[in-house]
């Protein structure tokens, strides 16, 4: 599954590299030609202040290539692939924890039923048709019962500590995401302070005109880097809620097991 996001999020960075260097050949080819003719119709037209507005709007698509191309392909691309990248293992990782829950009221209630009625083979049996860890713990138990409580529950508590492990595979990426993208935005922020700089230099002069440039590269690149960290901590936390959710629920239901299976040790 895992492998399945990051080969589609893989398509998506290439669609998108595509899409941006077609959108930059096309700004180029058409700006020399609708400046002329851009001048000639302000300097002819009359000027309806009720439209002028409208007709300066632009579209939002138009308006995030303008900032990515003035942001600076190679930054700004890099931040994107952090996006892409950190979007496709956080999704994987959401559909996984969604798989992994369990109602484990009824799973108790199936597994003691089992138990009373066809022994501990038939409590595997019904471990085996659940999906999700809970019954993978249980099953791990069962396995063990020929060797007393005590052991079961030393199993499930050992095996809970490796499903747990399980479920956070990738989230160290993740992270790594939410800090990189950031520090790529920062590291945008130092080159544009240095092209501001360079054409301060080279000009002899430090009026606005000089340095826009490169602050704009700057504050461009810092938006970016602080909004896509921004996404991903939001996801990132996300999928700690569901893991601190479904630990509870596996503690909960592992001693339920326990008293369920002391319990029927009683019995015989």
């Amino acid at each position: 599954m895992k492998k399945f996001f990051i080969f589609l999020a893989a398509i998506a960075m290439t669609a998108f590299s595509a899409q941006l260097v077609s959108a930059q050949e096309n700004e180029s080819a058409a700006a020399a030609d609708s400046t002329a003719a851009t001048e000639e119709v302000v300097e002819s037209a009359p000027v309806n202040p009720f439209t002028a507005g409208a007709a300066q709007e632009i579209p939002l698509h138009q308006q995030l290539k303008t900032k990515f191309i003035e942001g600076g392909p190679g930054f700004m691309a890099s931040i994107i692939l952090c996006l892409i990248l950190g979007l496709a293992v956080a999704i994987e990782r959401i559909l996984y924890l969604s798989l992994s829950k369990t109602n484990t009221k009824k799973l108790l209630a199936s597994i003691e039923k089992a138990l009373n009625e066809g022994g501990v083979e038939a409590a595997m049996e019904v471990c085996r048709n659940t999906r999700g860890p809970v019954a993978s713990i249980f099953y791990q138990g069962f396995l063990r019962m020929d060797q007393g409580v005590e052991v079961v529950e030393k199993t499930v508590v050992s095996y809970g500590s490796v499903q747990m492990s399980q479920m956070e595979s990738g989230l160290t990426w993740v992270s790594l995401f939410i800090s990189l993208a950031p520090s790529l935005g920062f590291l945008g922020t130092v080159v544009g302070m240095v092209q501001a700089f360079d054409a301060i230099q080279m000009a002899g002069d430090i009026s606005p005109n000089v340095v826009a440039g490169g602050m704009k590269v700057a504050l461009i690149t810092t938006v970016g880097g602080l909004i896509v960290a921004i996404i991903l901590q939001v996801f990132y936390n996300y999928i700690l809620s569901r893991l601190d959710a479904i630990s509870i629920d596996m503690e909960d239901a592992s001693i339920s097991l326990v008293d369920i299976l002391v319990d029927y040790q009683n019995k015989k």
